[in-house]
């Protein structure tokens, strides 16, 4: 649908647009247009096909007032994270440090949200539901994104139980891929002039394939110094702030095109190859009402607040449930490529802390087995919002009891942080 002329201006970063964009396709033309990253895009995607045709065959749709999604039979799924900074000195203060790593855990909760459907603004799609009488509902899928804490690579620095946060040594000179970072869900965050960031339509974990954002669309809240989320520099832009480049440019990474890609009379084989998603070959920016815009290809409205659109992070907060069948035979076809021996079990966790009563009222006991560093903790809802932060020395009480101000019934999750450590438990508040 873009001129590869544009694409190029957009990527290499000639100015700063006002408006999402995303460098996917510009990206894609580089590996379709190296023989050997070619013929493993296309052995890939056949696997998938083949995974997506039998996962299509076998999928019963769930009918609530709510919301609708693929029944999963597997298990929650887990995937391993890594964030790198390469900008950032190794020699950076500890403040900055700190920082960082509380943002990136930041992005992740907004993830975690997004995918599984929990993010405070779903609640949206039941009025605007009525325009998009084709679209079966929300999806999700059962998924936690972890920033992983065990068995980093050698030569990185990273101790185990400190989570995989790098600072200037990786993913430098522009690189999108690192064997050191393999079978982690990377994501480098960088300067890349005026475009919020790009993935490969399929990316693999074996390669240490990875995720690029752009330094001011990372994470959401004040952010830090340097890396104030939707407010790039030189640029009044605000409509990047709540952390959903990340769940756009992943949507890419687990095979998700623009649902702007073009018009079709074979969902299967035309557009987005979704066919809950209406098909639309124009992208959207700003904030439009829902139902305000009619598609080029026809009668049906636009979908402008599915993520994998270009609108302002406020005004996009779904998928559909047939783009979380696609994720999930994605996911299958490179499960096995995540090492999953860099995420601490439960056992491990368990024995750093426990909380009762849980589920609770909003008051809680945590009890810690030892103390050898400050800690503070942080409780945070759904959609990423702190309910409660403190902060404690080693002197004080091995328990420690936390109240929420006249919290809603719910899932909260519970951060606790010593240093560069971050351990989270999920409490049900009711």
């Amino acid at each position: 649908m873009k001129k590869i002329t544009l694409l190029f201006i957009l990527f290499s970063g000639c100015f700063v647009n006002a408006q999402r964009n995303c460098g996917m396709e510009q990206k894609m033309q580089q590996i379709i247009s190296d023989p050997v990253k070619r013929q493993l895009h296309l052995e890939y995607q056949q696997k998938f096909e083949q995974e997506l045709l039998r996962i299509s065959n076998n999928t019963q749709y769930r009918s609530t007032q709510e919301a609708q999604s693929p029944e999963n039979v597997n298990a929650t799924i887990r995937i391993p994270m890594a964030f790198h900074f390469p900008s950032v000195s190794p020699s950076a203060s500890t403040t900055l440090k700190n920082c960082l790593r509380a943002l990136a855990q930041n992005q992740v909760n907004s993830l975690n949200a997004d995918y599984n459907a929990t993010n405070s603004d779903i609640s949206n799609w039941v009025s605007a539901s009525s325009f998009y009488p084709t679209v079966p509902g929300v999806g999700s899928i059962d998924v936690e994104f972890v920033i992983a804490t065990q068995n980093h690579p050698a030569g990185t620095g990273i101790t185990n139980g400190t989570v995989a946060v790098t600072f200037g040594t990786d993913f430098l000179n522009g690189a999108d891929e690192d064997l050191t970072w393999a079978g982690y869900m990377n994501v480098v965050v960088r300067n890349e002039g005026g475009i919020l960031g790009y993935s490969p339509l399929g990316g693999y974990p074996s390669a240490g394939w990875t995720v690029v954002l752009n330094t001011w669309a990372f994470g959401s809240g004040s952010g830090c110094t340097g890396y104030v989320p939707g407010v790039p520099p030189g640029s009044g832009q605000t409509g990047i702030n709540k952390g959903r480049t990340l769940t756009h440019e992943l949507g890419h990474f687990f095979n998700l095109n623009h649902t702007f890609n073009g018009c079709g009379t074979n969902c299967n084989l035309s557009g987005d190859r979704v066919c809950d998603t209406p098909p639309s070959s124009v992208e959207q920016y700003g904030c439009p009402s829902p139902g305000s815009i009619t598609s080029a290809c026809g009668t049906n409205k636009v979908l402008t607040m599915n993520y994998m659109d270009y609108t302002d992070d406020a005004c996009m907060y779904m998928f559909t449930p047939g783009q979380m069948t696609r994720v999930q035979a994605w996911y299958n076809t490179i499960s096995s490529e995540f090492n999953m021996t860099t995420l601490s079990n439960n056992e491990v966790v368990k024995n750093n802390f426990n909380i009762f009563p849980n589920p609770n009222n909003g008051t809680f006991t945590i009890r810690f087995n030892d103390l050898s560093d400050d800690y503070s903790v942080e409780v945070f809802d759904i959609s990423g919002r702190i309910v409660f932060e403190d902060y404690y020395t080693q002197s004080s009480n091995l328990e420690q009891t936390i109240s929420i101000d006249k919290p809603s019934s719910g899932v909260y999750f519970v951060n606790v942080k010593s240093g560069s450590s971050i351990i989270t438990e999920k409490i049900i508040i009711k």
